[in-house]
């Protein structure tokens, strides 16, 4: 067992909590694609933890994890782990990102809210504020002035809940309403110049669950849907450059992003154009929830959750 990555038997806290467990036979593997070469290889497997969703921090020597609620560093080469202090924070979800400078993680919370804490460990500060009227958020984006956070927002109306695309200042948490749809979106994302919002969304489906991806300008406008094909498609990551797309492909007719699918980690341009599959996987939920790629946007990292045959 690596040192500072959890160990087998989990607490009464965290299974109190409902945290995801891997199940009998199956193991946890935190893999680096190189996308020119499409060699993969596993830096760190167990069959003890379940780990998710890594961020590459910008020096280029960790990846960022969650798992039973809290967040861990565990270095690319895997010599050596720990966990990131939160403070009170203890219930951390798979939607974190790292500031631009890599000073700052921020996460979201299952009591529905996002916080920043130091990279290095320290007090959680809450971010959003109720005066919003979101009952949860989902971080999945940061602008690259550090200054606003992209998430999806969830707020009821009208008898069913809606999961739109919001930003909210780190200064204060002042909230904008970018989408005004009533159909699902998810993953929303700056591209590295701050020019779109890259975001997975059910808004042009004939059918439930069936998710693409588009892009938008930060302030809302100019929507443009840029797959269109039988897949379900998660998560766009846009390319330390800006000219690529890394997404999470599931099979047609699969509704959500549940954990334990055949999926495929697919390449596009910046405009959803030249799809590639690079890599096929059994994972989902936790795989690239977040944005992976490494600072070289040669490689990104990812989690596969395999089950002995």
């Amino acid at each position: 067992m690596l040192p500072g990555i959890p160990a087998t038997a989990p607490t009464a806290e965290t299974l109190a909590a409902g945290w995801r467990r891997l199940q009998p036979g199956q193991t946890c593997q935190v893999l680096v694609v190189d996308v020119e070469t499409g060699t993969s290889t596993v830096v760190w497997e167990t069959d003890d933890a379940l780990l998710e969703a890594p961020n590459w921090t910008p020096d280029g020597q960790w990846l960022v994890l969650n798992s039973d609620g809290l967040l861990y560093a565990l270095a690319v080469d895997a010599s050596s782990a720990h966990r990131i202090e939160t403070g009170a924070v203890r219930d951390a979800n798979n939607d974190h990102v790292l500031s631009p400078d890599g000073s700052l993680v921020y996460l979201s919370s299952q009591d529905g809210h996002l916080y920043e804490v130091p990279v290095t460990g320290g007090e959680a500060r809450r971010v959003t504020d109720d005066a919003d009227g979101l009952r949860a958020r989902y971080l999945h984006g940061i602008s690259p002035d550090g200054a606003t956070l992209a998430h999806i927002g969830a707020r009821d109306e009208d008898g069913t809940t809606t999961y739109e695309v919001y930003t909210a200042a780190v200064a204060d948490g002042a909230t904008e309403r970018l989408t005004r749809t009533g159909r699902h979106h998810d993953g929303a994302e700056y591209s590295p110049d701050g020019a779109w919002i890259y975001v997975n969304s059910e808004r042009n489906s004939t059918r439930p669950g069936h998710a693409q991806l588009f892009r938008m300008r930060p302030d809302g406008s100019e929507v443009t849907q840029l797959t269109h094909d039988e897949r379900v498609n998660w998560f766009p990551h846009p390319s330390p450059d800006g000219t690529r797309l890394l997404h999470l492909s599931y099979e047609p007719g699969v509704q959500g992003h549940p954990a334990d699918q055949p999926v495929q980690l697919r390449l596009s341009d910046a405009e959803g154009a030249g799809v590639t599959t690079v890599l096929e996987l059994f994972g989902g939920q936790g795989t690239v929830n977040v944005n992976s790629w490494a600072p070289d946007g040669r490689r990104f990292a990812c989690v596969a959750y395999p089950v002995a045959s």
